[in-house]
Parts: structure tokens; C-alpha cells; sequence
């Protein structure tokens, strides 16, 4: 089990504990009829104990830049290239699910499950395993160039790890991961409420947003 999944579990589980409770200790008739589950009840007890947990990381990934930067003085060039590894946060607002995020099939016995967007935290740098090349040294000593150099470089290196991580392929890994892990908070409940069901998340919006950190 996904250890991301143990806080969502204690707390669905509560919820659903009294939600049985609640149904199975209420007025009966002389002849009362079975007990149902309200799937609907269910999934709206998931959502609260899903909003509760706030912003949650998903997904994380560690991509590696690799920029160059050229400074030219008296026809002669310095280079300096950089290669610098970065790991960027895939996070997900849970606050901002809504009950109408929710849509309960009864004939399929299906939930489908409208997540908000990803939000991109990041990239934390590695400076640790960073790795430069230099070429032109008497350039960059005579010019003074080299820490302008470096500058360049660590801006460039920290655009093209967003851009790596904002690559379509990398999107939809995140993706996957964020609608399975909800997946799980859902479908857990309901098959626990003995209604066996499938639990389908989708992400309609393809916006992506970007946090510093």
C-alpha cells in the first residue's frame, strides 16, 4: 500500500464508520427493509477527509540541465557549460476538490473524480552534483567574465529544468500518479462500504501552474 494513502485511510474510515452507523441505528418499521449505502454519501465523506489532508506531492521527478554559456572578447571566446540535476514537486490542492467534482454512475456503478490542476513546485537544484566545463580560460581571467558566466548558466539551467518538467510525457506521468493515489482514497471507502465499485479520476483541465520553492 502507498504509505501516502495510511492518514487518508484512518480518516475515511471514521467517516464511514459512523455513516453506517448512523444508517443501521436509525427507526425501523415492523418490517424493516435491508440497510442500503448511499454511494453518494460515501464518496462525499471521502472528499471531506480528502480535503482535509490540503496540498499533497503526488509526483516528483529529478531531471538534469545541461547549458552553455559564451562570452567573446577581442575575437577570442570563453565557454562555460553546466550541467545541473533538479528534482520539481508535482503538487495537487486537495481543497480545491468540490462535491461538484464528483459524478456517481449508479448503472456502471461508477465515481468519476475531476481533479484540479497540477501545480509545478520547483526545481530544487543539486549544486552538490553539478558538473562544469570550462574552455577560454585567459578570457574569463582577463575580462572578468566567468562569474557572468555562471550567472547565465544557472538561469538557463533552471528554465530548462521547468521545461523538461512541463514536457508532455512528464505531465502525463504526473498525472497518472495523482489520479491513482485519489483513485485509491475513493474506490477504499466504497468497496469497504460493500459496493463494489470502479473508481475513474480524470483530469478535464490541462492547465498547469507554477509555485517558486
Amino acid at each position: 500500500m502507498d504509505p501516502r494513502l495510511k492518514p487518508l485511510l484512518w480518516a475515511l474510515t471514521a467517516l464511514l464508520v459512523g455513516l453506517l452507523a448512523g444508517l443501521l441505528l436509525r427507526p425501523h418499521s415492523a418490517a424493516p427493509a435491508p440497510a442500503t449505502v448511499d454511494a453518494a454519501a460515501v464518496a462525499d465523506a471521502a472528499l471531506l477527509a480528502l480535503r482535509d489532508e490540503g496540498r499533497i506531492v503526488p509526483y516528483s521527478a529529478r531531471y538534469v540541465a545541461v547549458v552553455t554559456a559564451r562570452d567573446s572578447k577581442l575575437g577570442l571566446t570563453a565557454s562555460k557549460t553546466l550541467s545541473l540535476p533538479g528534482t520539481v514537486r508535482y503538487g495537487l490542492d486537495l481543497t480545491r476538490l468540490r462535491r461538484s467534482d464528483l459524478a456517481w454512475d449508479a448503472p456502471t456503478r461508477t465515481l468519476t473524480v475531476t481533479l484540479p490542476p497540477l501545480e509545478l513546485s520547483g526545481p530544487a537544484v543539486e549544486p552538490a552534483e553539478a558538473r562544469e566545463q570550462a574552455e577560454g580560460g585567459l578570457v574569463m581571467a582577463l575580462s572578468g567574465a566567468e562569474k557572468a558566466l555562471d550567472d547565465a548558466n544557472r538561469k538557463a539551467a533552471a528554465v530548462d529544468l521547468l521545461r523538461q518538467a512541463r514536457a508532455p510525457a512528464a505531465l502525463a506521468a504526473a498525472r497518472t500518479a495523482a489520479m491513482r493515489l485519489i483513485a485509491h482514497g475513493f474506490a477504499l471507502p466504497l468497496r469497504a462500504a460493500a459496493m463494489p465499485a470502479s473508481c475513474r479520476p480524470q483530469v478535464l483541465s490541462c492547465a498547469v501552474s507554477t509555485r517558486s520553492g
